[in-house]
């Protein structure tokens, strides 16, 4: 008979417990720092509630009352250029990055002037939650889709597990680049059941990327619980899957949280230390949206809400300072003036006796602006057909001249990368379109798990960040399986984000195979599928000079650009000019001539 030989998970897994020498180890000031944040992220957050009350915010206030130690604890321990991802959940995790880039550490709110950086910064998060035209998005991100790329808050993400992948994008352009800079993506319980999250992670711990996946563990998925939602009773043993380091920390305390982050962080900027996963355990004071405590809907008890209220960060913080003599009684009085203060005064940049100041709503001519982008990266380009380029031809292949066109950019450009499923193997992939390139350009041509919305979304987040991605669906119907990445974010975020603040230079080839005997799952043409979606371009060339020429203008734009090529014209023969540098503009088809009989 087999036996059974019992095997144990071998990862480093731990939990972190603050001290007091945690305490200790911090200046006062900078512990008056800590809470002075949690109490202006507290106050700004309630006064949201109130203006949505008073029906100047438009759509959902997804608040995080309760949860401000995980935000504010975590940029304590970030460097001003490290970048971070986040949810639907996020006002308090922009306010801390803006508070984090704009306030010294020792920044003592008692004692300091505030700088007026750090009021703008105020207004203008407000300003785009109330969907105002003065907002880090121009109104149109609205309270769940924030960007400000300056201060290092790379984008939120309403979509649930949809930003996972970017994140280990900008994690990815920063470990191409060998910046130092590290990556924090935020999520909560309820995206770790979206196939987003297992894709981009498994990615993340396979090339190893400087990213902190901190899980903000508040209990429930709307209504959902967690043991509704999931077998696992410890969501952080999902770093053993993928190969990471795996944390609790208990979230509503903030030093445990600095710790936490500061030594995750502190391994990843080497660059070859593997992804950390966090569960920190916190929790929401009211329902998903609103100022309503969940019991009211009957998922948790008021028993559940009064436990965790009595385990309330900011007060418990603040007694601990009290108890200590970090803080006097009327130290903490004049920062609760100065909260109350700045957060009037961030108000008073956008209401004016009630009522939204008219002069910061968007002009509505402005509505489409950012969709595509304003062509200026194509100022000094000489567009042309490829009869009226000058000099010798050669006789090429179709599939050759994706070879060549794709080796001349990663040959010029040291911001390309090429990835997709076998690019890299038998000498170019199963149909040859990256012959020899992963030989030439080592490190840079990249073989991907079979995970579409992982590595799609990858790329997404690497654009985003100053990389220009080839990304190779190898059938289009497999588009669909990165559905999301592809039009929910690649197509959207540029638009969605005040159309200057991110660039999309991703560019997707993919071939169709109509007529070659594949079946109903490998036969689809992508084209009108894609034209539903705002933000992408698409190009279909016809020749092997065509490609050339198309594929080269497909680089130098700042648009996602989808490239279909069909199997058959892979080995037509046509002639190309020998300087590949020309480029075809877009928009423009192209009446060929019948094929002799």
């Amino acid at each position: 008979m087999a036996k059974l030989k019992k095997l144990k998970p071998v990862f480093d897994w731990a939990e972190v417990v603050a001290d007091e020498k945690d305490w200790t180890a911090a200046p006062p000031a900078a512990l008056r720092n800590l809470l002075f944040q949690m109490c202006l992220i507290r106050r700004f957050e309630r006064n949201l509630l109130e203006l949505k009350k008073n029906n100047l915010i438009h759509g959902p206030v997804h608040t995080s009352i309760g949860q401000e130690a995980v935000a504010v604890g975590t940029m304590a321990a970030l460097g001003r250029a490290d970048g971070i991802g986040g949810t639907h959940r996020a006002h308090h995790q922009y306010l801390a990055k803006a508070c984090s880039y704009h306030l010294a550490p020792a920044f003592d709110p008692v004692a300091d002037e505030f700088p007026a950086a750090l009021k703008q910064a105020m207004a203008t998060l407000l300003a785009e939650i109330m969907g105002l035209d003065a907002g880090c998005c121009r109104g149109r991100g609205g309270s769940m889709h924030l960007c400000d790329p300056k201060i290092g808050v790379l984008g939120t993400n309403a979509i649930v597990g949809g930003g996972i992948p970017l994140a280990a994008g900008a994690a990815f352009a920063e470990k191409y680049r060998k910046s130092g800079n590290v990556v924090v993506s935020f999520f909560g319980d309820g995206a770790t059941n979206q196939g987003a999250f297992h894709e981009a992670l498994n990615l993340a711990g396979l090339w190893k990327l400087p990213v902190i996946y901190v899980l903000e563990n508040n209990r429930y998925a709307v209504a959902t619980s967690l043991a509704e939602s999931s077998a696992a009773e410890e969501l952080s043993v999902r770093a053993a899957g993928y190969g990471m380091t795996g944390r609790i920390v208990d979230g509503n305390d903030v030093l445990a949280v600095k710790a936490a982050i500061a030594g995750a962080a502190q391994s990843l900027r080497g660059g070859d230390a593997p992804p950390v996963f966090i569960d920190m355990k916190t929790y929401r004071d009211f329902h998903h949206a609103g100022d309503i405590p969940g019991s009211a809907f009957g998922y948790r008890s008021r028993e559940e809400e009064q436990e965790w209220k009595e385990r309330d960060p900011v007060e418990t913080f603040r007694r601990g300072l009290l108890a200590r003599g970090f803080l006097t009684t009327a130290q903490d009085t004049q920062l609760q003036h100065l909260v109350d203060g700045l957060v009037a005064e961030a108000t008073g940049t956008c209401v004016d006796a009630g009522a939204i100041k008219p002069a910061l709503l968007p002009v509505p001519s402005s509505i489409a602006e950012g969709l595509r982008g304003s062509g200026a990266e194509f100022a000094n380009v000489c567009f042309s057909e490829p009869e009226a380029v000058s000099g010798p031809r050669k006789k090429m292949k179709y599939v050759e001249a994706i070879a060549a066109a794709t080796g001349r950019w990663l040959e010029q450009d040291p911001s390309v990368f090429v990835l997709g499923e076998e690019v890299g193997h038998m000498t170019g992939g199963p149909y040859l379109a990256t012959k020899g390139l992963a030989k030439r350009f080592p490190g840079r041509v990249l073989d991907t798990p079979i995970s579409e919305a992982g590595f799609c979304g990858l790329a997404g987040g690497a654009a985003m960040n100053g990389l220009r991605p080839v990304v190779e669906i190898m059938f289009p119907d497999f588009a669909l399986v990165a559905a999301d990445q592809l039009f929910n974010q690649i197509g959207k975020l540029r638009h969605m984000y005040g159309g200057r603040n991110v660039d999309m230079p991703v560019v997707v080839r993919t071939r169709i195979a109509v007529g070659c005997g594949y079946g109903g799952q490998h036969s689809m043409d992508p084209t009108a599928l894609f034209a539903l979606f705002s933000g992408w371009r698409i190009v279909v060339p016809a020749t092997a000079a065509d490609y050339v020429g198309l594929f080269n203008t497909a680089m130098r734009c700042n648009d996602p650009v989808l490239i279909v090529e069909h199997h058959e014209q892979y080995n037509q023969v046509g002639e190309v000019p020998e300087n590949l540098d020309y480029h075809i503009p877009f928009g423009k088809g192209r009446l060929m001539a019948p094929a002799p009989t």
